[in-house]
């Protein structure tokens, strides 16, 4: 009997897609969104080819590298690999995407020990994974060390058990109909500016962001990887400044996605202390999709989570009316913004997992 040897490649990073080399990096956009399709339904939680590109060309602030798992030359399963380059980060973020097809003849196994020994070559101490579940009850449900949330049980929660993975945190998949009655959020947006007062005002642009404004969103922007809820996922604290907001908005804009910044000033000190984030595609009436959101910790309770929300979906609904809704992440424990969300009008429609391994 003929044995088949699986063969795992490094993922080419071309200069476009439109080289002879782009083959296997259109395959992983490809591949990105038959998982998501598969875990959840909703292929659009996955960027395509175009939009991942410029990202993965630039390893100024993360590496990102792949894997590309091959039985008989055809693509069985890929995984991608990001390593943030803050001097004191830990862990290396996996993504692994083997389709239903393949799984459970030692594709995922092998992907898994590949990206595992990367992280160890790399100094990474802690391996990160993220899991896509349906909205529904199973016979085993799962539920993370901060005991918000849960999800059910799937080969892929399955296999990081085995693993030694520990499920930290739920995140929730949220949607919002943008073809809805926009009138919830002015009255919400209204009342909120109200509530805050005049030592808050709203600032609004389209990326990429003012000159004169950069380093102020560069010090909001670092404040989400500290004072966003993330359980013990071992996350290192960014450090920003205006150069790497031109880097990162170069990389967001590359592939012709447009982005919306709704921030909140405070007058008396002139910091931008909340802001949110919608992004779309090149195709302008795709989903849309909400990016960064926080509230600096020592202005929560002012309700700028539901300006900074309320007015850029209000602006959305106009800069693109071909746009029918928008998605978001957001974690189980994260109450406050949960309930922003729930009182504008989102609705769960898919839970990720959040996990954690160290080596």
């Amino acid at each position: 009997m003929k044995t088949v040897a699986l063969t795992i490649d490094r993922l080419i990073v071309p200069a476009s897609l439109e080289n002879a080399d782009a083959a296997d990096f259109r395959a992983y956009g490809d591949l990105n969104r038959l998982i998501c399709d598969e875990a959840v339904g909703i292929p659009d939680l996955a960027p395509d080819a175009a939009q991942m590109l410029p990202d993965w060309q630039d390893d100024t602030d993360s590496i990102d590298l792949g894997f590309v798992a091959r039985l008989e030359g055809r693509i069985v399963g890929m995984v991608t690999m990001a390593f943030a380059q803050e001097t004191d980060a830990h862990a290396a973020e996996v993504d692994l995407l083997v389709p239903a097809e393949h799984w459970g003849r030692g594709v995922e196994q092998a992907l898994m020990e590949r990206a595992e020994e990367e992280a160890r070559a790399r100094g990474r101490s802690v391996v990160q994974i993220w899991s896509l579940h349906r909205p529904e009850e199973a016979e085993r449900m799962l539920v993370p060390r901060t005991g918000w949330g849960r999800i059910p049980a799937i080969p892929l929660s399955d296999l990081l058990e085995s693993r030694g993975f520990v499920l930290e945190q739920v995140e929730r998949n949220s949607e919002f109909d943008l073809r809805g009655d926009a009138e919830p959020q002015r009255k919400a947006l209204a009342d909120a500016l109200a509530f805050a007062g005049s030592d808050y005002r709203v600032v609004e642009w389209m990326m990429p962001t003012p000159p004169e404004l950069r380093e102020g969103f560069a010090a909001v922007l670092a404040r989400l990887s500290t004072d966003a809820p993330s359980g013990d996922m071992d996350f290192a604290a960014e450090h920003w400044d205006a150069d790497r907001v031109v880097r990162r908005e170069a990389r967001l804009t590359a592939a012709g996605q447009a982005v919306s910044v709704v921030a909140v000033r405070h007058e008396p000190t002139g910091e931008l202390v909340a802001y949110n984030e919608l992004l779309i595609a090149a195709d302008r009436s795709g989903v849309t999709h909400q990016f960064g959101t926080l509230v600096s910790k020592d202005h929560r309770g002012h309700r700028l989570g539901t300006i900074v929300k309320c007015a850029n979906l209000l602006r959305w609904r106009e800069l693109m009316p071909l746009s029918a809704v928008v998605s978001t992440f957001n974690a189980e424990e994260n109450r406050p913004m949960l309930s922003i969300n729930e009182a504008i009008g989102f609705v769960p429609v898919s839970y990720a997992g959040a996990w954690q391994k160290k080596i």
